[in-house]
């Protein structure tokens, strides 16, 4: 059979649904061309050091993590309580992600810096009020007999969101309704002491319960 004859046996419904395919994908590109820059409400300059219990102090990560993130603003710190709790806090702010700067997974950044993914789940943390618990991702790492517990979320546009799936597909269909494509990451960490994973996990919702409204004041809804 020619070509020409295979492309005529081609059924109609797989037609359709190629030639859907390629409209939808047509109208995406054009709506991500057309996104405008969303900058944060405030600058994480102005991040407060006391949230809550906690106390933190600002750091950096090496300059070159922050090219290859490519992010628009940041902010990194560890909190501690007066008993000793930890959690390092990192936020990734992106104005708009069409030119190619876009949000980067745990799930594929830290295995290439040498640590070990052992388990992966989703965990509910309660926000501000009854109803607004949220659910992050729960991942544990190892690296070199060293143990934490880590977790994030994506917060973009007025949701958070605990998939890198329907991260992308938000996106997608943000940058068309809405022609926006900004959006933000949290992640928490916390060691694990003592062999007490869910020490540190409980360590990690507090802070995370505390860290939800000081969030809205920074990330555009």
């Amino acid at each position: 059979m020619s070509p020409r004859t295979q492309n005529q046996a081609l059924p109609h419904g797989r037609m359709v649904c190629l030639v859907l395919v390629m409209l939808v994908a047509a109208v995406a590109i054009r709506g991500m061309h057309l996104t405008e820059s969303v900058p944060l409400k405030q600058s994480f300059e102005a991040f407060p050091m006391e949230i809550g219990p906690w106390i933190g102090e600002t750091s950096r990560f090496d300059e070159k993590i922050y090219e290859a993130l490519g992010v628009d603003d940041s902010i990194l710190g560890t909190y501690r309580t007066a008993r000793g709790d930890a959690v390092q806090l990192y936020i990734g702010y992106y104005h708009s992600q069409k030119k190619g700067d876009l949000i980067h997974s745990p799930k594929n950044c830290m295995p290439g810096s040498g640590w070990a993914i052992t388990h992966s789940s989703l965990e509910e943390v309660g926000g501000t009020g009854p109803g607004d618990t949220f659910q992050a991702i729960k991942l544990f790492i190892e690296n070199g007999g060293e143990r934490h517990v880590v977790l994030y979320w994506f917060q973009s546009r007025g949701r958070i969101i605990s998939s890198e799936y329907m991260q992308k597909i938000y996106l997608v269909v943000d940058s068309i309704f809405k022609r926006r494509t900004d959006g933000s990451f949290v992640r928490l960490i916390s060691p694990v002491r003592g062999g007490d994973a869910d020490a540190a996990t409980q360590q990690l919702k507090a802070f995370a319960h505390d860290l939800a409204p000081v969030l809205h004041a920074y990330l555009p809804s």
